[in-house]
């Protein structure tokens, strides 16, 4: 019986190869596992005993030969198949455990061209995978070093079963097809197209499983893709385990944030903003975020966009907050929030967008991140009164805050802080009432941000009603001229901005 092992990820290697040996299984191996195993005294053979070949190309070719694959994939069924590998002087491998360098690893190098990034792609291993996991009623392959121990003990019993086998060989196409997706983002970053591709690769590495999902009674688990970064391969640095409502609503707040200016400020709850502002200072940000809804942002989701100082970390143990995420932290903030034992804390490294997945029954959408930037330029003011040069700042600062409120959306903004917010409501007149309600006396003076255009003027009525003195949305809709003659009536500026934000 024989053994073919060439591994990245060398844990639990040794152990696995001295329970094959002991079983008796013929142990040949490359590189660095072949060194890695000799070193610590387990017997262990060159592939090239297999091959009769050597290594050539720089290592490019010293597994693809039909010394491994006709070993691989002869089916032990077919007295043929049998027959020819007797001719050939060949042997059948029954065990095949290959795990793959992790393309994103070598890609997120500083400084890393293309042509090192190329020569990093694998072509033996993610080979090997493939042909054992389409023999796999005849060969047992193994990608996760930590199904090591149970595959040993399955073979000391005469296993594994059909169906473990099955499991396995999914596992490895799974391993492959994330490494080929891998590889497929980076060179399609390299050289965007226009248009989206007739394929569509997504991939991931599993970081932990899940308490459960947006409910207890379903399964969750987090995936890193790409180079990491972001969210998902955020450091949590103190705290209880992370949920999935957490995580979604940690992205929100984070995707948020990074839109708005240095030192800003976010407070999401079930993904909306109950607060978001600037200031000169981080803490400063984060006082006047927290004062936009001090019910709401009880329970929420901090996000800031700058290092989370002692002075910031005071004010936000004060309430108690889920998580609160950041670049980093200072070691006076990491001693005063990690006083409270449930509160995590991330540190977390910018990426650059991606792509925005949403799976639907049968199949899933793809669309770009939604990376139209707030600039005057473009905008146009089409009130009776123009805006003053301080409305135009607070409205361009509403526009990049109301893109990540869920539609139909409306925020209220006064000195570069959100005062009110209405989400996710069924009609745009109700959002701007909700806004407004929950703005009080603050919505005086304010200006709004609407992500869409209004298709009746009772929003702006009710804007009026509310103080607010200045009006930012796409316009386009067949009422523009009763919606914009509403606002001349009543002295608010009005400027169209040509694009929307809906956001579902």
């Amino acid at each position: 019986m024989k053994a073919l092992l060439s591994v990245y990820d060398k844990t639990g290697l040794v152990e696995f190869a001295r329970g094959l040996v002991d079983l008796g299984y013929e142990v040949h191996s490359t590189g660095g596992t072949k060194r890695a195993l000799a070193e610590a005294g387990v017997p262990v053979s060159s592939v090239s005993d297999l091959t009769g070949f050597p290594e050539i190309l720089g290592g490019r070719v010293k597994t693809l030969h039909p010394g491994v694959h006709a070993g691989i994939l002869a089916n032990r069924a077919e007295p043929e198949h049998m027959r020819q590998l007797e001719e050939q002087g060949l042997t059948p491998i029954d065990v095949v455990a290959v795990n793959l360098y992790p393309f994103e690893a070598t890609v997120s190098r500083p400084g890393v061209e293309l042509k090192d990034a190329v020569e990093n792609i694998d072509i033996g291993g993610p080979t090997m995978v493939r042909a054992s996991a389409k023999n796999h009623a005849s060969v047992v392959v193994v990608v996760d070093p930590n199904e090591y121990a149970a595959v040993l003990e399955e073979l000391r019993h005469g296993g594994p079963t059909p169906e473990r086998r099955l499991e396995l060989a999914r596992a490895a196409f799974a391993h492959t097809a994330a490494y080929d997706s891998a590889i497929s983002a980076y060179l399609g970053g390299l050289q965007p197209q226009e248009g989206w591709p007739d394929d569509f690769t997504l991939g991931g590495h599993k970081r932990q499983d899940l308490r459960y999902g947006e409910n207890p009674h379903q399964t969750a688990a987090l995936y890193i893709s790409g180079t990491g970064g972001g969210v998902a391969g955020a450091k949590q640095l103190h705290g209880i385990e992370l949920s999935y409502n957490n995580i979604v609503d940690v992205d929100a707040a984070w995707d948020l944030v990074q839109d708005l200016p240095v030192p800003s400020a976010a407070i999401i709850k079930h993904t909306n903003p109950c607060g978001a502002a600037a200031g000169a200072t981080i803490a400063e940000a984060y006082r006047r975020a927290y004062e936009c809804d001090t019910v709401s942002a009880f329970g929420g989701i901090v996000a800031l966009n700058a290092d989370c100082d002692a002075v910031t970390a005071a004010a936000i143990a004060e309430i108690f907050v889920e998580v609160v995420a950041a670049p980093g932290f200072s070691a006076e903030a990491l001693e005063i929030l990690g006083a409270k034992k449930k509160v995590r804390l991330l540190r977390v490294t910018p990426t650059r967008p991606s792509p925005v997945v949403k799976v639907v029954s049968g199949g899933f959408l793809v669309q770009g991140p939604d990376s139209a930037r707030a600039e005057r330029a473009g905008m146009t003011s089409v009130g009776r009164r123009h805006p003053t040069e301080d409305e135009w700042e607070q409205l361009l600062f509403a526009w990049r805050i109301v893109k990540h409120v869920k539609s139909n959306a409306i925020v209220l903004v006064k000195d570069h802080a959100a005062v009110g917010v209405g989400a996710g409501q069924m009609s745009r007149v109700e959002s701007v009432q909700l806004a407004a309600q929950r703005a009080g006396e603050r919505a005086a003076g304010t200006v709004l941000a609407s992500d869409a255009f209004f298709p009746m003027p009772d929003g702006v009525e009710a804007a009026a009603d509310a103080g607010v003195t200045a009006v930012i949305q796409p316009g386009g809709s067949i009422k523009d001229p009763d919606v914009l003659a509403v606002a001349d009536a009543r002295g608010l500026a009005m400027v169209y901005t040509g694009n929307r934000h809906f956001r579902h």
